[in-house]
C-alpha cells in the first residue's frame, strides 16, 4: 500500500465555512497573522489549509473562546492575489486536495500550523441514472446564477464530464445547499463520492429542488 502525501508546517485559516475541491473561495484577509502567510504562500506558489471552525470566530477578539477545528480540511492554491488598500489583501483561491491533521502547532503570533497527510482524491465515478436530476437542477441553477450575477468567481459553466461526475456534483451542491455547517463538514470527509451524491440528493428530494 502507497502511504499518504505528508506536508510539514501547512499554515492553516480556520474559517466558519468548508472548502470542497474544486470549489472557490474569495477572502479579504486583515489580520496580522495572515497577511504575511498569505504574501508568502502566493510567492512561493504554496497552498495554505482551510479548516472548518467548531469553536471560536474567524477573526479574534478579546475574550471569545479559544479556536477550535476539525482535523480534516482542504488545501486553497491562490489564484489571484490584490491589495486594494494599504493592510488589506484580497484573494481568490481554489480547493485541492484534502488533508487530514497528525499534528497542530498555535504560534505565538497566533497563527496555526499543522502536519498534515493528504486524503486520496475522489475516484471518477460516472453519476447512476437515478441521481442524473441531481446534475440536471445544478446545471439549471448555476446557469440561473450566471444570468443574475455574471461577475461571481464560483460560477462556472459546467462541463458534460463534470455533470457526470458523482464527487463533482455532490460538491457543487454542498456548496449552494444552506444546510448546517457540521453537515457540510461530514459529507466534505466522506471518502465515497456515490454515498456523497446520493445524501445530497436527498436533501434536494426532501426540499423539491431535485424530483
Amino acid at each position: 500500500m502507497t502511504p499518504p502525501l505528508t506536508l510539514s508546517s501547512l499554515p492553516l485559516f480556520p474559517l466558519g465555512s468548508v472548502l470542497f475541491p474544486d470549489g472557490v473561495l474569495a477572502l479579504r484577509v486583515f489580520e496580522v497573522r495572515y497577511l504575511d502567510m498569505v504574501r508568502k504562500c502566493h510567492q512561493a506558489g504554496a497552498p495554505f489549509g482551510v479548516v472548518s471552525l467548531t469553536q471560536g470566530q474567524e477573526v479574534r477578539q478579546a475574550g471569545a473562546p479559544e479556536e477550535r477545528f476539525n482535523d480534516i480540511g482542504t488545501l486553497a492554491v491562490i489564484e489571484q492575489l490584490e491589495t486594494p488598500q494599504p493592510g488589506l489583501i484580497t484573494v481568490l483561491c481554489r480547493g485541492s486536495q484534502r488533508f487530514r491533521i497528525t499534528q497542530r502547532r498555535h504560534l505565538p503570533h497566533g497563527l496555526w500550523t499543522a502536519d498534515v497527510g493528504h486524503i486520496e482524491r475522489d475516484l471518477t465515478v460516472p453519476v447512476p441514472e437515478d441521481l442524473k436530476k441531481a446534475s440536471t437542477a445544478l446545471a439549471q441553477v448555476l446557469n440561473t446564477l450566471q444570468v443574475r450575477d455574471p461577475g461571481m468567481p464560483h460560477l462556472v459553466t459546467p462541463t458534460a464530464a463534470q455533470l457526470d461526475d458523482c464527487g463533482w456534483v455532490a460538491n457543487r451542491w454542498c456548496e449552494l445547499l444552506p444546510v448546517p455547517l457540521e453537515l457540510k463538514q461530514r459529507l466534505m470527509e466522506l471518502n465515497n463520492p456515490l454515498v456523497r451524491l446520493e445524501l445530497v440528493g436527498d436533501v434536494l428530494e426532501r426540499t423539491g429542488i431535485a424530483q
